[in-house]
């Protein structure tokens, strides 16, 4: 990988895992269930695409 491929990937674990907690953040905050769920069920897709970036490495 080159540098700046290398620095896309960095660039691009740190926004997935930003979206990740803030969206644990938010579900945390919730009242409702379904909504909740909703949230919760984006930090996890957020979670499988910081995995997936984190694997090119």
């Amino acid at each position: 990988m080159t540098t700046k491929e290398l620095l896309y990937v960095e660039d691009a674990l740190g926004h997935e895992k930003y979206f990740q907690t803030k969206c644990n953040e938010t579900a945390n905050q919730i009242q409702d269930a379904d909504l909740k769920a909703c949230v919760q069920q984006m930090a996890q897709k957020h979670q499988q695409i910081f995995q997936s970036f984190y694997g090119l490495l």
